[in-house]
């Protein structure tokens, strides 16, 4: 399909998915004095753009459902922007360029926005369709959860990744004996070294959660009446289970954009200017993909959201504006009560230098990972003050080994080390 040449100014903008990087997005372009001149906003879900982060110190008990929302609907209105709420997008007419809701509303666009995010992955396991068994990925699974937790009783929470463990801990929050199954030697796997998930795992076992790892589900059980009753593991292990939360992952909405003829692999495939195989037609966040890559944390989201508001504003006469580029993200975990910094490479290779610290008194653990005096990988639990510090100089490329020697002791000693080192005669300095 050939290209349009669009002045933004005058452009009908549709956006599809009110998440929080279709209102990240929105936001974003408010700002701009060049923004398209309509903007319409489509959601699925009924309630305004909220903060999904949240949803786990909702579950817990810990928030209020009124401190999610980013916006209410009044706000759209008075910005000028149109906000369809409760209505899901079916079918998009590329070459009219006109999508139709489920709703039977039709929409013109002059450039279209797909930020319909993911749906939670779910294992092919005998009795996952049985009552009580939910997902816990938006306000209705959190509502959901919530209702379940106030009888107690027992629950299973499948998968020990982040999402896994806030949702657990959320409903041992909420009175539930809850136990949880996680596939891999160790919690959090993707994230966290085998000492920092050990801390971790002997942390949440002492909050009274039961803890299986390397464990296989063989199936969930009926109580006879279509709710779920037990989860039995492949090692004979059975589990009261009266609710079942599965948290393996998330799989993108692609659908829609493959169902419009768009270039879609696991995701809905974009440039670094997050457009798709039709230039009218960009996707963003956890639908896309770039390079292979795919989205689940905001960081990365944020940044593509700051480039794609870019190249909605700009003009045809315009130089090209910035592509979006792939960069480390840092991982934490929102329990209350646990700290964890985590960023970089896992395991260690032949050639990274290792540091570790460890304080098992104050239960603190710090472990880094370098290549020729420069921060590749972190892992931190307990006290991750210094996180954000090590974040800062892996990404800047700094060689750290004047300060080698502090580097696990604070990042006022590291610094002042550094500066010593910038200020003393360098023998180039001293030769010239």
């Amino acid at each position: 399909m050939p290209s349009r040449s669009h002045d933004p100014t005058r452009d009908h903008l549709v956006i599809v998915g009110n998440g929080m990087a279709g209102h990240r997005l929105v936001e974003a372009l408010l700002k701009r004095d060049d923004r398209p001149a309509r903007i319409t906003v489509i959601g699925e879900e009924r309630t305004p753009a909220y903060n999904r982060i949240l949803l786990s110190p909702l579950l817990a008990g810990e928030m209020e459902r009124d401190a999610l929302t980013l916006r209410e609907a009044d706000w759209y209105a008075e910005q000028g922007v149109e906000l369809v709420l409760g209505e899901r997008v079916e079918e998009i007419d590329r070459a009219a360029q006109r999508l139709t809701t489920d709703a039977g509303r039709r929409l013109d666009y002059d450039r279209l926005v797909l930020a319909i995010g993911s749906r939670p992955a779910m294992p092919p396991l005998p009795g996952l369709d049985l009552e009580g068994v939910h997902a816990f990925r938006d306000l209705d699974d959190a509502a959901a959860l919530t209702r379940a937790a106030e009888g107690g009783g027992n629950a299973v929470v499948i998968g020990g990744g982040l999402l896994g463990l806030e949702a657990a801990e959320g409903l041992r929050k909420r009175g539930m004996d809850v136990s949880l199954i996680q596939r891999d030697d160790r919690l959090m796997n993707r994230q966290l070294d085998a000492t920092a998930a050990a801390l971790l795992e002997d942390e949440l076992s002492r909050r009274g959660l039961t803890i299986h790892t390397e464990a296989n589900i063989a199936q969930l059980v009926d109580d006879g009446r279509g709710h779920v009753a037990e989860v039995h593991l492949e090692d004979g292990t059975r589990l009261s289970a009266g609710c079942v939360v599965v948290a393996i992952g998330i799989v993108p909405h692609a659908e829609l954009g493959r169902a419009a003829g768009l270039e879609v692999e696991r995701a809905i495939l974009v440039d670094e200017h997050l457009t798709s195989s039709d230039p009218a037609i960009h996707a963003l966040g956890e639908c896309c993909q770039f390079e292979g890559q795919l989205y689940g944390l905001v960081e990365p989201i944020w940044r593509q959201v700051e480039v794609l508001a870019d190249r909605l504003c700009q003009h045809p006469d315009a130089p090209p504006v910035a592509g979006y580029a792939e960069a480390p993200t840092a991982t934490k975990l929102k329990i209350s009560g646990v700290a964890l910094y985590a960023f970089g490479p896992i395991d260690p290779d032949a050639d990274h230098e290792v540091l570790v610290y460890r304080d098992p008194a104050q239960g603190d653990y710090r472990r880094l990972l370098l290549r020729d005096g420069r921060l590749e990988g972190a892992v931190l639990y307990g006290d991750t003050a210094m996180g954000p510090w090590y974040f800062a100089q892996a990404l800047a490329g700094t060689d750290l080994s004047a300060c080698r020697q502090a580097l696990l002791l604070g990042a006022a000693d590291a610094d002042a080390l550094l500066d010593e080192s910038d200020s003393s005669p360098s023998p180039a300095k001293e030769a010239a």
